[in-house]
């Protein structure tokens, strides 16, 4: 895999600093039973990282403390952690909402038996992959069969209220198929209604647009068919100042599966520290995080290009 970090620098994005913190995300291991072309995590099923019970409860007494409202969970995929179910339910216990993270054909292995019914029951809200509402594009980015059982992910959440109910919100992520930026969210969002209940029967709450971010697996897959730099020049192009003001690195930290922090997922990847320091969630106090620097890459440009880009889709 090529490595992106020095063709990230030097930096000339913008300096950012942080608002208050209202969502902890947590990558709770890099063990997926996907391994998807765009994903920046360069997550697969021979992925062996994973956090630690001492980690675990770090996290959780920090979400205590700190009173923070959303627990954010990841991977690969999150639920192939041992402790998954129980630190949706402790967190749910604190009060926390919790996000789920789901690559959708998780719902559908062996050993998954009754995750989506856990799901329902704890309320969690389910933050899905389905990157086109076509057969042929799902399959061709994230591998072959996967847009069929993704559809049956889907139509067990539906039937368990997920994407009809309030309180069972389903959101879809869209990202794009190659090198260039997502459409319009809310006009993308209709298509993707439109074709998925009319082909499928399936409905679901809010699409979320994001951008590719040139980095991990992606980033490798531009260099190597030799797009990174008209890639970059992409999202410079189309870089919006108002953007830098709603990017979620200024109310969100991101958490690796060894306990250490960052300000968001992209910057884990490139292993870039929270703020430029290297911090351990067991010895970070929210108080810390008002007002401070945020370490920042020219990957950034991801997330200010054209309607901008988050965990929450545009921006």
């Amino acid at each position: 895999m090529h490595d992106c970090l020095p063709r990230l620098q030097p930096c000339d994005f913008p300096a950012l600093r942080r608002d208050s913190l209202q969502i902890v995300q947590v990558n709770l291991g890099y063990r997926c039973n996907q391994r998807c072309i765009h994903c920046h995590v360069n997550a697969g099923p021979t992925r062996t990282e994973m956090m630690d019970d001492n980690t675990i409860e770090a996290v959780l007494a920090f979400l205590r403390q700190s009173g923070v409202g959303t627990l954010d969970l990841t991977g690969g995929a999150p639920e192939m952690h041992p402790r998954f179910r129980t630190i949706v339910e402790q967190a749910r216990a604190l009060g926390a909402t919790v996000i789920d993270r789901c690559n959708l054909t998780i719902l559908g292995e062996e050993g998954q038996q009754g995750l989506a019914d856990f799901l329902a029951e704890h309320q969690v809200q389910v933050v899905a992959s389905l990157p086109c509402y076509l057969e042929e594009n799902v399959d061709g980015q994230r591998g072959d069969g996967v847009f069929r059982r993704s559809i049956e992910g889907i139509r067990q959440l539906n039937a368990l209220g997920y994407g009809r109910e309030p309180t069972l919100p389903l959101n879809l992520v869209y990202n794009p198929t190659g090198a260039f930026l997502p459409p319009p969210q809310q006009q993308l969002e209709a298509d993707y209604k439109a074709r998925l209940a009319a082909q499928y029967g399936i409905v679901f709450t809010r699409l979320l647009t994001i951008t590719n971010m040139p980095i991990k697996r992606f980033g490798s897959w531009l260099i190597s068919h030799q797009q990174f730099d008209d890639y970059m020049q992409l999202l410079r192009a189309a870089y919006h100042d108002a953007n830098c003001q709603r990017v979620m690195c200024r109310s969100l930290i991101s958490i690796d599966w060894q306990g250490y922090v960052h300000d968001c997922d992209f910057n884990q990847m490139l292993k870039l520290p929270l703020g430029g320091r290297r911090t351990h969630i067991s010895a970070l106090t929210a108080d810390q995080l008002d007002g401070a620097p945020i370490a920042v890459l020219n990957h950034c440009y991801g997330c200010t290009a054209g309607q901008g880009s988050s965990c929450s889709g545009a921006l």
